[in-house]
């Protein structure tokens, strides 16, 4: 207790830069599994690109961002095995914070797609299992945690064959494909629209201090005619687009035409994506930032239940922002174009797919790997078409990086938790 009294605004001060660097490394390197189909498949320029992920990262982790940080902030760890030592919970959290942002930086500067779930995770483990001991881990929420690794690209590849198979049979194998894509292509924008609404009216208003209450019971039962009435609007909205695009003669065009059609619909896919990997991604920088900022502020007491304040948010967001902008185009460019060869299409189905994935998990409060989504998803595209139309050696290199993660991230976080210890106990 004496030295979160002597030290408690040195502590908040490094909570909120070490956040910060997290949240940078997370809009560095984790980014790139929302952007890089859509620059891929050349739907969006690069510059395009950035500039609509700053947009819905930002709106995606502020609005909706609070329900996964709660998992990453009391979930693992037992608060009981700490109490009295409320300063081996900052100096633990501090340590991943730094430990996780330091392992995403090695990454994005060498170009490789890691798991910031996994470099966080990692490390609250290590410090934990090492600092405090075995006991202090929830092995169980932990095993909860690594079963969604394996159950997120299985789930994100089995929606995403699926909907590149519809786009096969609905559009692509039929005798005029161009107008059966402006026939079905507003369904697609509808169920983009539905389901983004969906996460953001039943978890993220919360965050902002409303709720929605249209008398109907259940927050699920409010939130679904408005999220229908929404998903129309996108659909009207992406029709509108739609009538401008005009189709270009002959024959041999046909799939041209097709392909323009998808890429007005992989704008609204990036959005969905930026928006959804912001609401459960930012829970990797925040949630450790408000363990601390709680324990501080309480004067040492350690509370599971302690609230989210606004500003936690506001810094996880505006950091996710900046590193996408300073260094987010280099792993972009290594996913959108090394796994698989990406059309319009193709990435607009795997899009969608791991958009689907990470808002369900956002909204169920599973903290998923954005990277194992996606990569899952763009697996599926592929074995749609064969497995000849997959980069085998890019994808073992991407499995490689994800194995050395958990380690990597734990390593750090054990040893700068010691380091914290040496100079503040």
């Amino acid at each position: 207790m004496e030295i979160i009294a002597e030290y408690g605004t040195i502590l908040l001060v490094l909570a909120c830069l070490f956040g910060f660097f997290m949240a940078w490394g997370v809009g560095a390197n984790d980014v790139a599994n929302a952007m890089g189909t859509s620059v891929g498949s050349r739907a969006l320029t690069l510059k395009q690109a950035i500039l609509v992920a700053m947009i819905f990262e930002f709106l995606g982790a502020y609005l909706a961002g609070g329900e996964v940080t709660s998992t990453i902030r009391k979930g693992i760890i037992d608060a009981e095995s700490m109490e009295g030592r409320p300063e081996l919970m900052v100096y633990g959290m501090l340590s991943a914070l730094l430990a996780a942002g330091t392992w995403l930086m090695i990454a994005s500067i060498k170009g490789w797609p890691v798991s910031t779930t996994h470099s966080i995770i990692g490390a609250i483990v290590g410090f934990a299992a090492v600092g405090i001991g075995v006991e202090a881990v929830h092995w169980a929420k932990v095993g909860t945690i690594a079963a969604s690794w394996l159950v997120s690209p299985l789930l994100a590849g089995t929606i995403s064959y699926g909907l590149f198979m519809s786009v096969k049979i609905l559009i692509l194998d039929t005798e005029d494909p161009f107008h059966r894509a402006k026939k079905f292509i507003p369904v697609y924008m509808w169920m983009v629209g539905f389901m983004i609404s969906m996460v953001t009216l039943l978890k993220g208003l919360k965050h902002v201090g409303l709720d929605l209450d249209l008398g109907l019971g259940s927050s699920f039962a409010n939130a679904l005619p408005v999220a229908v009435v929404i998903g129309l609007a996108v659909a009207g909205v992406g029709s509108l687009l739609l009538r401008r695009v005009r189709e270009l003669p002959n024959q041999e065009h046909r799939y041209t035409n097709v392909e323009r059609v998808f890429g007005i619909l992989m704008i609204f896919t990036a959005c969905a994506m930026a928006f959804a990997h912001g609401s459960n991604d930012v829970a990797n920088a925040v949630g450790p930032l408000a363990a601390v900022a709680n324990t501080v502020m309480s004067g040492g007491i350690i509370s599971s239940q302690a609230p989210l304040p606004w500003w936690i948010l506001m810094v996880g967001a505006l950091g996710i922002v900046v590193g996408l902008v300073t260094y987010g185009w280099k792993v972009i460019l290594t996913v959108g174009r090394k796994i698989t060869e990406l059309t319009p299409s193709r990435g607009f189905a795997a899009e969608l797919g791991a958009a689907s994935t990470v808002v369900l998990a956002s909204g169920t409060g599973l903290p998923i790997s954005t990277t194992h989504t996606l990569v899952g998803a763009v697996l599926g595209v592929g074995f749609a078409r064969g497995i000849a139309a997959l980069n085998l050696r890019t994808i073992g290199t991407i499995f490689m990086s994800w194995v050395i993660t958990l380690p990597a991230g734990a390593g750090l976080a054990i040893l700068f938790f010691f380091m914290f210890k040496g100079i503040f106990g």
